[in-house]
């Protein structure tokens, strides 16, 4: 579903991404780790369109996201921070984004989203102005879900997420996985990688230095093997 293929993000003589070979299959969860300025956050933004690559191709399902537009129509973006209305509930919010989609449910299906994203039925029809952050991720969950999007993209998903709130956001998350969404995921949090991802990749100076079954390491020898490449 997800491929970047030689994928090369250059600013004048720096090179914020080199030669990056990914796949994401459906079902597959992939944690990229790295510093601030490893090249994570230009991987998703060149997934998602926002910029244009130097060279190579980054696809959606098959679809190269710099010649097609097509792709939107596959892919779910939740950021570090859901920007979502906040003088609006939790179902307006989701009716909203889901029409912009070219989506229409009833308020019972909505309602049925956000409650298989784990939200509180009483929170369904509050304000998000006084949601936590963890609500509100929430809420970006349920909108990708109502999309039907085949890849979602994460960036900083779990920041500022208190433990419950982490705990509640892996499960929403392997869930999405195993319904056989692509999910590529850019994260500080090992720990969180290990117990959410099926693969986990290790990103340096803009390169891709290692790529690992989530099944054959734990957390601890992750932690080691990330401070040793960074």
């Amino acid at each position: 579903m997800l491929q970047a293929i030689e994928l090369t993000k250059q600013y004048q003589q720096q090179t914020a991404l080199e030669k990056l070979n990914l796949t994401v299959n459906p079902g597959e969860i992939f944690c990229l780790l790295g510093q601030n300025g490893a090249g994570k956050t230009t991987t998703i933004n060149l997934f998602l369109g926002f910029i244009n690559p130097t060279s190579g191709q980054a696809l959606i399902n098959g679809l190269d996201v710099a010649a097609s537009e097509d792709t939107r129509k596959y892919l779910a973006y939740i950021p570090e921070v859901v920007m979502l209305y906040g003088n609006l509930t939790a179902v307006e919010n989701l009716d909203f984004f889901s029409r912009l989609a070219g989506f229409r449910y009833s308020v019972d299906q909505l309602a049925a989203f956000l409650s298989q994203c784990g939200l509180q039925a009483e929170a369904y029809h509050k304000r998000l102005q006084g949601f936590s952050k963890g609500m509100r991720q929430k809420v970006g969950i349920a909108i990708a879900i109502a999309k039907n999007a085949d890849v979602i993209l994460m960036d900083e998903p779990t920041s500022g997420l208190d433990p419950k709130a982490t705990s509640e956001f892996t499960a929403t998350v392997k869930e999405l996985g195993a319904q056989g969404k692509a999910v590529l995921m850019a994260t500080h949090d090992i720990f969180n990688a290990v117990h959410v991802g099926t693969h986990i990749g290790i990103m340096r100076q803009g390169s891709l230095v290692h790529t690992l079954s989530a099944a054959d390491i734990n957390a601890i020898d992750l932690q080691k093997l990330y401070l040793e490449t960074i």
